[in-house]
């Protein structure tokens, strides 16, 4: 599978960590930043370009990282045919759901609150979870995508 990943300078070390991950793992992985450790970059420069590039290829999915995760859903949400979801910890359920009942085609995570072991474990099962296809799901998300 094709993957876009990006993080902002507080979730630079999982993103590079999980960019080695996902390639072991048979993945096609595209990093678009940062491509080093910058105390003061801008978290949307890294992660609109991801968005783009996911709303742009329906076969691909991303991860992007930041602090909380939380600003980079909101600008990866901002593009037409996004579906982020936010993981910060717990159970990887709230994550599995995204994929289940949203079709969410990008994963947020919050780097200040989990390790790369833990990022490791909801990517993977995040990326096997298929979406359920289930008519209400289907009707949901097409709402979401009705322009007013």
């Amino acid at each position: 599978m094709k993957i876009f990943i990006a993080s902002d300078h507080a979730g630079f070390e999982i993103k590079e960590h999980l960019v080695a991950f996902l390639k072991t793992l048979g993945h096609e992985v595209e990093d678009l930043g940062a491509h080093e450790l910058e105390p003061l970059d801008d978290y949307p420069d890294y992660i609109k370009p991801v968005a783009l590039a996911v709303a742009g290829d329906s076969s691909a999915k991303g991860i992007i990282l930041g602090g909380t995760g939380q600003g980079e859903a909101i600008c990866a949400n901002r593009v037409p045919g996004i579906r982020a979801a936010v993981y910060y910890g717990g159970p990887f359920d709230v994550a599995l759901l995204s994929r289940e009942h949203n079709d969410a085609n990008i994963l947020s995570l919050g780097a200040r609150f989990i390790d790369a072991d833990e990022a490791e474990g909801v990517v993977k099962a995040w990326l096997e979870t298929k979406f359920s296809g289930d008519e209400r799901h289907v009707r949901r998300i097409k709402k979401l995508d009705e322009e007013k």
